[in-house]
């Protein structure tokens, strides 16, 4: 198969695969945090943020693979798997989702600087994606903040929310 897209933008589209799925793992060690805190509806919620994140991962990788380019499967970076708490986890998780949101568009300008108008466009999803990913991120943390120790009220409110839950996990 003929190629579609450059070197460049497939090795910064494999770099981003390992940013998605260091979110997954991060998300993952956020989740089992929750679980272990016998905070059922946070570790479900994070449970499905991590496998968003894998789902963000394949879909790059997919993406890369129908375009002719050569896909990598990454190692990960190290992840946080301590937390002294709530507050600090779901923060540390709305840092991600900007820092993801830089990244993504400094691949829209890699895509755009290259020509690439097949790449920018796929990544159209991602950059609305991210909008809805910091977006809910801020609004739980800032639950988390409000509901300060009484962490139950954070339960209830993602009880009462399924829909925060539900968008983040249900799309890929």
């Amino acid at each position: 198969m003929s190629t579609l897209i450059n070197k460049k933008v497939v090795d910064a589209l494999n770099a981003q695969v390992v940013e998605e799925f260091t979110a997954q793992n991060q998300y993952l060690a956020i989740a089992l945090y929750f679980d272990a805190e016998t905070l059922p509806e946070l570790s479900h919620f994070f449970h499905l943020q991590a496998q968003e994140e894998h789902e963000h991962g394949l879909k790059l990788l997919q993406y890369i693979t129908d375009a002719g380019g050569h896909p990598v499967v990454p190692a990960t970076k190290e992840v946080k798997n301590h937390f002294e708490s709530a507050e600090e986890a779901v923060e540390l998780a709305l840092n991600q989702e900007i820092k993801v949101t830089h990244q993504i568009n400094n691949l829209v300008a890699t895509a755009e600087s290259e020509n690439d108008y097949l790449t920018r466009q796929t990544l159209q999803w991602f950059v609305t994606e991210q909008l809805e990913e910091v977006s809910s991120m801020s609004d739980l943390l800032n639950v988390v903040k409000r509901a300060g120790d009484n962490l139950f009220l954070v339960e209830d409110f993602l009880r009462r929310n399924p829909h925060e839950a539900e968008a983040e996990g249900g799309e890929a």
